[in-house]
């Protein structure tokens, strides 16, 4: 089967939630039914304690304490080599390059919910967290499956049409995959490592997280 009819069938097969506003706490609550959920962290910052590290780490706390069990990949700080469009992994295969990107591999078809974290760099993810999310080639075949996201950026600019090329991209994202989006917290006017800590976002991600 070449890439053209796998991803057709991909597509045929696979059904799409729909993705209108934000879910609220309550009804992202209500449709997990209490069931403790396997939940990946993908962050992007490459400062180990930057503002979007802040908001992963909040958000974990209360997951943890929800009941959830979390693992975490920091891009920034692993060796994830970009994909190379070689497709000998086929779109759901061995990849070519055996590198930190194997912990993502297993755990992200495990989890019920996957968390991206990320300053915004040019109006869209870090670099080093977009090479994560291009490897997802290489296990496309089996990550479209039902599956929540939450999406948690930082950025310094103060005008929020700037967000929508990042929001567009996790949208489109999610509606590809056929992932539900369980929440998003966006934090604008933070610069300098530490920024996020005399703002309320913190808080909201911890609730995000406790409350999924």
């Amino acid at each position: 089967m070449n890439r053209r009819q796998f991803m057709a069938a991909s597509l045929a097969t696979t059904v799409l939630a729909g993705l209108g506003e934000t879910a609220t706490l309550c009804e992202t609550a209500q449709a997990r039914e209490g069931k403790a959920m396997h939940i990946l962290v993908l962050t992007g910052s490459p400062r180990k304690h930057g503002n979007s590290a802040t908001l992963a780490s909040a958000f974990i706390r209360g997951a943890k304490e929800a009941g959830h069990t979390v693992a975490r990949f920091d891009a920034a700080l692993k060796n994830v080599h970009p994909c190379t469009a070689c497709n000998s992994c086929g779109m759901d295969g061995p990849c070519v390059f055996q590198d930190d990107f194997a912990f993502v591999r297993e755990e992200i078809g495990k989890a019920d919910l996957v968390a991206f974290a990320t300053p915004m760099y040019y109006f869209g993810f870090s670099s080093q967290l977009k090479a994560v999310i291009d490897r997802f080639y290489a296990i496309n075949g089996s990550i479209h499956v039902a599956k929540k996201a939450v999406l948690m950026v930082t950025y310094a600019d103060n005008a929020a049409k700037k967000e929508r090329p990042i929001l567009t991209h996790y949208e489109m994202l999610l509606d590809y995959l056929g992932w539900q989006d369980a929440g998003r917290i966006i934090a604008p006017g933070v610069w300098p490592t530490g920024a996020i800590q005399s703002t309320a976002y913190p808080q909201k991600a911890y609730e995000l997280g406790k409350h999924l």
